[in-house]
């Protein structure tokens, strides 16, 4: 069920405007994703509103990065709030930090093989024959730095799928609006899609989020 599989995204400033989104979804979506934008926002008050009062799951997309020793100790800080995933950036030495940090708490460290800035530009050199090979190549060496799972371009999950199954590790595909392409991600394997505003712009989110969910079977 493409309900299962789907995070939503909440693309606002303010928590407030996320939680009355998220309220107005109801019990048909259980996962968020919250991202660096809402960071001065209230994001981590909403991230365990989400959790401790609607019983959510909580994916923190911040893509955390540089010095390793800075990371850990901004995980360990993160944990706290019992988020169930949340992303580094796909260094190595990053991915190690993290992993430790996370080690004994309920969050997965998700390693992002691709910041969500470029996904139009690399969509666009791929279409060359360029960055599946190099991204795949990067999802690689996090998995083996310690990576629970991977955060990739929806364009990119068949390249990548294969690594996650042979490790036992999570795919999840991030969709902009511009790709327009998670029918592609859900076929190729992934195992969560993230979509964003196609629901939270709507004036009906429940609504446009049933029709996205048959739209894709």
């Amino acid at each position: 069920m493409l309900t299962q599989k789907l995070i939503v995204s909440l693309d606002v400033r303010e928590a407030l405007t996320g939680l009355t989104i998220a309220e107005r979804l109801g019990e048909d979506i259980e996962f968020y994703r919250i991202g660096l934008g809402m960071l001065t926002g209230g994001g981590l008050a909403l991230a365990n509103e989400l959790k401790q009062a609607h019983g959510k799951r909580v994916f923190l997309d911040m893509t955390l990065g540089g010095m390793a020793e800075e990371v850990a100790e901004a995980v360990h800080g993160l944990t706290q709030f019992e988020i169930d995933y949340l992303s580094v950036a796909a260094d190595p030495d990053v991915v190690r930090a993290a992993v430790r940090a996370s080690r004994g708490t309920a969050t997965s460290v998700l390693a992002t093989a691709i910041a969500p800035a470029r996904l139009e530009l690399l969509t666009q050199r791929d279409e060359a024959g360029g960055e599946a090979a190099e991204v795949a190549a990067r999802c690689e060496r996090a998995l083996a730095a310690g990576a629970d799972g991977v955060v990739v371009a929806a364009d990119h999950v068949s390249a990548v799928r294969p690594l996650g199954v042979a490790v036992g590790r999570l795919v999840i595909a991030v969709r902009t609006e511009e790709e327009g392409r998670p029918a592609e991600a859900v076929t190729q394997g992934a195992d969560h899609i993230v979509i964003g505003r196609t629901i939270t712009a709507s004036a009906e989110p429940a609504v446009a989020m049933r029709a996205l969910a048959a739209e894709l079977g």
